[in-house]
């Protein structure tokens, strides 16, 4: 699992290393949802936030990094908008139960002994009814240089998650490949995952 240090180090250049712009899968899923609050776990520098914020969204984010925060503050400034951004770990993050309308994983990746117990957390934190998106590289990925984790215990098969998530119902599955274009560090010919997941 990467460390604080590695983020604050990845964050600390004026460049926004994963750039300005939502994720796609987000861009094009979120307009359609009605609007409440919404959690992204180890959100960086904000783009997400961001953009959810700007459609009018109660947006709450964490990070363990104070570098990703700054810039993440800098970002909503820019833009004339606002959301709530703790410093948090995802496994230490307090989520409180049925507060959230939706939350989103956008490429938070953990290692096999923390993902379930941060995944079953994310659920617990969503209201009966809520959404969770979610989107992450495969392990298909390591045949790929347009980024993610290297080690496969923090990449991602479909039935793993399926696992993780047993109790909600699942809007939309699949493994695929893109062709990403979110920055340097996430460019190329992709091995994902994406989720849509309703909690009952």
């Amino acid at each position: 699992m990467y460390s604080k240090t590695f983020w604050n180090e990845r964050y600390a250049s004026e460049e926004y290393v994963y750039g300005k712009d939502p994720n796609e899968f987000l861009r094009t899923r979120l307009p359609n949802l009605k609007k409440g609050r919404i959690l992204f776990p180890c959100e960086g520098e904000g783009r997400n936030a961001v953009f959810a914020a700007g459609l009018g969204w109660d947006v709450f984010a964490f990070d363990q990094s104070e570098s990703g925060k700054e810039k993440a503050t800098a970002l909503a400034k820019e833009k004339n908008v606002s959301f709530h951004y703790e410093i948090s770990d995802a496994l230490n993050y307090p989520y409180a139960p049925d507060q959230m309308d939706m939350v989103a994983l956008i490429y938070c990746h953990f290692p096999k002994s923390i993902r379930t117990t941060i995944h079953r957390n994310c659920v617990r934190t969503l209201k009966p009814g809520g959404i969770l998106l979610l989107e992450a590289f495969s392990p298909d990925q390591l045949k790929y240089t347009s980024g993610g984790p290297k080690d496969p215990d923090m990449l991602y098969h479909l039935k793993d998650l399926r696992m993780d998530f047993s109790e909600m119902s699942v809007e939309y599955e699949e493994a695929l490949e893109i062709e990403l274009n979110e920055s340097p560090f996430h460019r190329g010919k992709a091995a994902i995952v994406r989720l849509v997941l309703r909690k009952i």
